[in-house]
């Protein structure tokens, strides 16, 4: 089950980066609006390149989701990292360029120190199951910690907002996953119970406001900053709530902990390569207040 939700993992992780390509491409040609302003995505969906995307990113959210029921909520998230392997090519091709060393670099930097963390901390299931969690609190501190990054974001200018969105996307991503692991499993034990639980409202306005605040963050500067904050918020904010939530358990020794922290840190090199050459290559759309 463990490697099933690991293959199933990497294939969403995929289809993940595809969509953030052609999603990132369509959002810079459009007028920058305020955050969480629902009217940028009602200008995109007339953009044939982001609805590609918005297919690629429902075909990932269907293996995401197939992949949190088979496996444990801190195995599945860090892999989502992997899809960078496709971002990189796949950026380079739609500017017709050959991938550039600083890419290679990176992507073998987030790969190796990938597999180091997930090797070392081995996540295994924890003794609470989904349902049974009490996910009020991850909401409550989930979305404090978002509305005060959007807020620290409106008087950081440039790129270090987009890093400050993009992190609050990563962390609204993390809450999604958490969210939509306890929905799967209500939903194969109690059915069309699932319609009346407050866990799937909760699912929605998450994964709604996480939308936004991701085409926000690649209006708001590069793409370095967000995709950053993005790639490295979302895995670890779920790590944080597997353990404190359903009790999921990774090793932490003292050396493991050493290495899984350099593992972290290598991995961020890594992500920090590969986003900030893809910076170069985007253009701005104009500046557009609502």
């Amino acid at each position: 089950m463990t490697i099933a939700a690991a293959a199933l993992a990497v294939l969403a992780a995929c289809c993940y980066a595809v969509a953030a390509t052609l999603q990132h491409n369509a959002v810079e040609r459009e007028p920058r609006t305020r955050t969480l302003d629902p009217r940028l995505l009602f200008r995109l969906l007339r953009r044939p390149q982001w609805m590609g995307g918005v297919a690629a990113d429902a075909v990932g959210t269907g293996l995401h989701g197939t992949a949190l029921a088979l496996g444990p909520l801190a195995l599945v998230q860090p892999l989502l990292v992997s899809g960078l392997i496709v971002a990189v090519p796949l950026e380079a091709a739609m500017h017709s360029r050959r991938p550039m060393r600083r890419d290679l670099v990176g992507v073998v930097l987030a790969g190796i120190g990938l597999g180091t963390f997930v090797s070392v901390a081995d996540p295994r299931p924890g003794d609470v199951e989904p349902v049974e969690a009490d996910l009020r609190w991850v909401v409550l501190g989930a979305g404090l910690i978002i509305a005060a990054l959007v807020t620290i974001s409106r008087r950081v200018p440039g790129d270090g907002r987009a890093t400050m969105l993009g992190i609050a996307t990563g962390a609204g991503y993390a809450l999604s996953a958490s969210l939509a692991k306890a929905c799967v499993d209500e939903a194969t034990t109690a059915g069309w119970a699932l319609l009346y639980d407050w866990r799937l409202f909760a699912l929605i306005i998450a994964g709604g406001c996480s939308v936004v605040l991701n085409q926000n963050a690649y209006q708001a500067g590069g793409l370095a900053g967000p995709l950053t904050g993005i790639v490295l918020t979302d895995p670890l904010g779920s790590v944080v709530i597997a353990v404190v939530a359903y009790n999921e358990v990774i090793r932490h020794s003292p050396l493991a902990l050493a290495v899984e922290a350099v593992a972290l840190v290598v991995m961020s090199i890594g992500v920090w390569l590969v986003s900030s050459r893809q910076n170069a290559a985007a253009p701005r759309g104009p500046t557009h207040r609502c």
